[in-house]
């Protein structure tokens, strides 16, 4: 590891976005310096940067598997926790996200997504306490989101400061501590010699869930029908099942405020041709499971 380049930093709190409710710590319990491990570049560079800053034995990489995740991505995180020297410590709620779906009766969609809920959030939150009143330690969180989504970590610090058990602290390093410009990807693929993920190269804007986010929004689904029309395939039958079952005209993507369901975002791709649906937008509300 003494091949990585030193990166300059700089103290950001002065943006006046973080620096509020971020040491919420309780002193009677030790420190530990938890990254929050999504399988993305940048939580990969901030799990690096945790782990030379307190050392091992004082950081955790955890991550919270959803059962939908690309192999790729576990090839990618086990490269990433050898190259660091440490472990993953992994929790899984044992449901994919279809079967919160059918639990909660409510498809997630593109503005609101049960599976990040259950399998993600929850599951942080049962560990963190177990941290506590197990191991008498204090989690510290850190996130891998970078400065143009300040309003993702400010939602972030919100919430985990709100924890009604006891407020969780939160850092967010790619915003309070390095340069703009930091290049985590690059970092990553010329200096540590590990690849990406292979979702990167394949256009998507993070690797979740294999490219079956149901917070993607079209432009990614078209994406997704595009370069893994079986990932879709699966997608489109899933949401069919649901609707079936519950009986109710409801689907992953609006289109015009209405339910526009996958089989019919299809037949109009294959229709006009899917390159003119690559780079449809809508209002779309970022997964957590992005950023953790």
């Amino acid at each position: 590891m003494n091949n990585v380049k030193t990166q300059k930093t700089t103290d950001r709190s002065a943006l006046g976005i973080l620096k509020a409710g971020t040491d919420n710590l309780n002193t009677s319990r030790k420190p530990v310096h938890v990254a929050m491990f999504s399988g993305g570049a940048s939580s990969a560079y901030i799990a690096y940067h945790i782990v030379q800053k307190y050392g091992k034995e004082n950081c955790i990489l955890f991550f919270t598997d959803t059962l939908w995740e690309d192999e790729d991505n576990y090839r990618f995180m086990d490269e990433v926790a050898e190259y660091i020297g440490m472990e993953i410590t992994t929790r899984i709620d044992g449901r994919t996200p279809e079967e919160v779906f059918h639990d909660v009766r409510f498809l997630g969609n593109s503005r609101m997504a049960k599976c990040s809920e259950e399998l993600k959030v929850r599951q942080t939150l049962v560990y963190l306490e177990e941290l506590r009143d197990e191991q008498n330690l204090e989690p510290i969180l850190y996130f891998g989101i970078g400065p143009h989504e300040q309003h993702r970590a400010i939602n972030l610090q919100n919430f985990y400061e709100h924890n009604p058990l006891e407020a969780i602290s939160t850092r967010f390093p790619m915003i309070e501590t390095f340069k703009e410009d930091l290049d985590t990807k690059k970092i990553i693929r010329d200096e540590w010699k590990i690849a990406l993920p292979r979702m990167y190269g394949l256009g998507f804007s993070h690797a979740n869930c294999a490219g079956r986010c149901v917070r993607g929004g079209l432009g990614h689904y078209a994406l997704l029908y595009n370069v893994w029309p079986d990932q879709y395939a699966e997608q489109e039958a899933m949401e069919e099942r649901f609707r079936e079952k519950f009986d109710k005209d409801v689907s992953i993507l609006k289109r015009n405020s209405k339910a526009f369901t996958l089989k019919e975002y299809r037949e109009l791709m294959d229709t006009h041709g899917v390159e003119k649906y690559l780079s449809e937008k809508d209002d779309t509300i970022p997964c957590v499971c992005s950023f953790s």
